[in-house]
């Protein structure tokens, strides 16, 4: 009885199955006639449980232990072995030396790729490479960037956990925790306390089964929730291993498992099994007392076996008539040693034609030469499996994604939800099913994110922090006149001179133009005082032409007058040729009208002025001066001074005009679009030539200001002067400090200001006076002769 406790500890349903299934394949082997006409293949199948029992099966593999079955010797040509990684490579190096193949069904460490360390090993489960390939395709697929890992001891665990962070560094998958998993208290209280602090909400859980087992009992009673749970592909088929108090863990764990096949005719054969099929072997006993709960010897305690109970009622992996993910790779396994038997028998016309070497005879098959022949097997099993090895002697790699789905009562439905072949190009190696139906891990009803720091988003450029993983990095904002147009971009780029960023920074928009607009508020203000200006012009000309025979019009030298106000009239209208969008045409002419049409005004000024000084003097006694400065001298004087301003202008827009400019200097958002100068000369002689008649007009009516006039004309004309000067001369500064189109405004502004000044101060006190006081319109008021009354 204790020997068969202690046996029962040990017992794994799966070997059985994959002993069984050995057993199936060489039967069926030796059974076609095709394959291996005139061999018959034979096996040993040892209990691989302990150190002696494997040393013993290496030891019988390198004597080449005889045997006799049915009266024939038999050499051992492959050795079949171990699932675990680890014993298989402590095998491999006791058979390497006398080069004696062993295929392995189940050993997935990429380290027995290896082929100066393992150069006798091939296997026809996918390398654990291909399974760390698959599971960064999975986080890649799913954007899973930020990942913690649970493994354990042994070759498989930490093998592959090295292989995929390194794997997944590359791919820009960061892993933020590798936690060794051991039973004792103190390392499940700091997974614990560890997976509850991280922010990452995926877990790879890359453990052997019998580990697997531990951890889930050790944490089923610690409130983990939150994590979607990846599992390796040792233990993500093993249904049996959920529970009720496991659900809020196992739900909706996914992982790569060995995919789904179909093996005609072995079910029944695992199904038909008998302890009389085998009557001396005690293991196989042991697992019947196991499945059905009895004994073959007395007990009052158990049931006991008669040997003839039916596996079909039991439940159990060995039972599980649809599960042959595992044993698939057995099955292929010793069809693989077989097709290299048959390539190197292959004779014809005294050589192989295969390799063209001598043909062996079938009683001198040696090791060496399966090994060497196992390079060249290419086949297809009865389910459409194609079975090659590359120069690893790895065989091409094939997974199912699957998925837990847990049900109320605490089992579990695996269910296929994706595949993975390694063999396909990139794009398609992983595909996911465009009708699954997946449950999600952590009571997530979606895609869980898992990612350190979300993506930059357009505008900022990802920046790597030197104190945190690649994954954590900084999200900074573009500089200004910089944008990024996409995630996670990089740099940021300029935008071109004429476009600038949006509010985002994400691309770039033409800068929105700015001139001085009728449309805006300033525009429309400065139009309205230039039409008021123009009105006003043109009602004092039809008060003074209305009234031209009286004699206050006639005094102030009507045709004068009359040419004045025409003047002002068109230096109201020219500030019009400011506002409004800048085109090579108005350019030239806002600055030749103004220019002209302002001589033009202060040479009517300056002419009156001078009339003024002559008339006083003609009244002096032997006087003659009035001849000297009649009315065609008058207009000649006005003619002269226009021209010469007239003649500026030419030149300055026959060698440097004005034009259209794009001024991108005032404001880096927008474009201001204004009349460049050209030539600043020209510009600057314009003005001053106005100036210098302004200041010539000034001195000349502030000398005539105290000569007896009832009108005060010089007053008049003194006071106008002095606005005007002074405007012009604010003007200056206000014109070069003032950005884009205050510059104009402040221009238009000048030239309101000083036309107003000349209007008001010249002709409303004489308009004043034709129509509020028309008793002062008279000769003797004009002569002087009737004194002003005083208030």
């Amino acid at each position: 009885m204790r020997r068969q406790r202690q046996l029962a500890i040990v017992l794994n349903n799966r070997e059985l199955k994959i002993a069984h299934t050995l057993i199936f394949t060489v039967e069926e082997i030796n059974r076609d006639s095709n394959l291996l006409p005139g061999v018959t293949l034979g096996y040993r199948v040892y209990n691989g449980c302990g150190s002696e029992n494997l040393i013993r099966a290496a030891i019988e593999a390198i004597n080449g232990e005889a045997a006799e079955e049915q009266g024939c010797k038999s050499k051992i040509l492959a050795l079949f072995g171990h699932s675990s990684s680890g014993v298989s490579a402590n095998i491999n190096s006791i058979l390497r030396p006398f080069s004696i193949l062993q295929m392995s069904h189940l050993s997935t460490c990429a380290c027995l790729s290896d082929k100066k360390t393992y150069p006798t090993f091939f296997r026809t489960v996918p390398s654990d490479k291909f399974q760390v390939d698959a599971l960064v395709s999975l986080m890649k697929f799913y954007d899973w960037r930020w990942v913690g890992i649970i493994y354990s001891v042994g070759s498989y665990s930490e093998k592959g956990t090295e292989e995929f962070a390194k794997k997944a560094e590359k791919e820009g998958i960061c892993v933020e925790y590798r936690l060794r998993f051991s039973p004792s208290s103190e390392n499940v209280n700091h997974i614990v306390e560890t997976l509850k602090e991280s922010s990452s909400k995926v877990v790879l859980l890359f453990l052997s089964l019998t580990y697997t087992k531990d951890f889930l009992v050790k944490i089923e009673e610690k409130n983990i929730t939150g994590k979607q749970w990846i599992g390796s592909e040792a233990w993500i088929t093993k249904a049996d291993i959920a529970s009720l108090k496991r659900k809020g863990i196992v739900q909706g764990a996914l992982g790569f498992a060995l995919p789904r096949a179909s093996i005609p005719g072995l079910a029944e054969f695992l199904l038909n099994l008998k302890p009389s099929d085998e009557p001396h072997s005690t293991i196989l006993k042991a697992f019947w007392e196991k499945f059905f709960d009895c004994s073959f010897s007395y007990s009052n305690t158990t049931n006991m076996c008669d040997g003839t109970e039916d596996l079909r009622t039991i439940s159990n992996d060995y039972a599980n008539e649809t599960d042959f993910r595992v044993v698939n790779h057995i099955y292929k396994a010793v069809y693989s040693v077989a097709h290299a038997i048959h390539l190197l028998l292959q004779c014809k016309n005294g050589s192989n034609p295969i390799t063209g070497k001598e043909c062996i005879n079938k009683k001198d098959v040696q090791s060496k030469q399966v090994v060497e022949h196992m390079k060249l097997v290419n086949f297809t099993t009865s389910s459409g499996d194609n079975v090659f090895f590359d120069e690893n002697g790895d065989s091409g790699a094939k997974y199912d994604l699957v998925n837990w789905q847990m049900k109320d009562d605490g089992s579990v439905k695996i269910v296929n939800i994706a595949q993975y072949d390694s063999s396909l190009p990139e794009s398609l190696k992983f595909n996911v099913k465009t009708d699954a139906q997946i449950t999600w891990g952590g009571n997530y009803n979606k895609v869980p994110r898992s990612v350190c720091r979300e993506p930059c988003p357009p505008g900022t450029r990802k920046a790597v922090n030197k104190n945190k993983p690649v994954c954590c990095f900084d999200c900074l904002e573009c500089p200004e006149g910089m944008i990024s147009n996409s995630t996670d971009s990089p740099d940021c780029l300029i935008c071109p001179a004429e476009f600038w960023p949006n509010e985002k920074k994400s691309r770039c928009l033409q800068k929105p133009t700015e001139y001085l607009s009728y449309k805006e508020l300033m525009g429309t203000l400065l139009t309205i005082f230039s039409c008021v200006g123009v009105f006003l012009s043109l009602l004092t000309s039809i008060i003074f032409l209305t009234h031209k025979e009286t004699p206050i019009v006639k005094a102030n030298n009507s045709e004068l007058s009359f040419l004045l106000l025409f003047s002002l009239k068109l230096c109201f209208l020219c500030s019009l040729t400011f506002i409004g969008r800048p085109s090579e045409w108005s350019c030239m002419l806002r600055h030749t009208a103004f220019g002209i049409t302002f001589v033009l005004c202060i040479s009517c000024v300056l002419g009156k002025t001078i009339v003024v000084l002559m008339a006083f003097r003609a009244t002096l006694p032997g006087s003659n001066m009035m001849k000297w400065f009649g009315p065609f001298q008058q207009r000649l004087s006005v003619l002269a001074f226009t021209l010469i301003q007239v003649l500026i202008c030419i030149i300055w827009l026959c060698t440097k005009p004005p034009f259209p400019k794009k001024n991108m200097q005032y404001y880096k958002e927008r474009i201001v679009l204004e009349c460049a100068l050209g030539s600043s000369i020209g510009f600057w002689a314009v003005l001053g030539y106005i100036g210098l008649l302004a200041l010539l007009c000034f001195v000349l009516a502030f000398l005539a200001r105290k000569l007896p006039d009832n009108f005060n004309e010089a007053k008049m004309i003194t006071f106008s002067m002095l606005i005007f000067c002074a405007v012009w001369i604010a003007f200056i500064p206000a014109y070069v400090s003032s950005p884009g189109k205050f510059t104009v405004a402040v221009e238009i502004f000048a030239i309101l200001a000083s036309s107003f000044g000349l209007l008001i101060c010249i002709f409303i006190p004489k308009c004043y006076i034709i129509i509020f006081k028309p008793e002062r319109n008279s000769k003797k008021h004009v002569m002087g002769k009737i004194p002003p009354k005083t208030l």
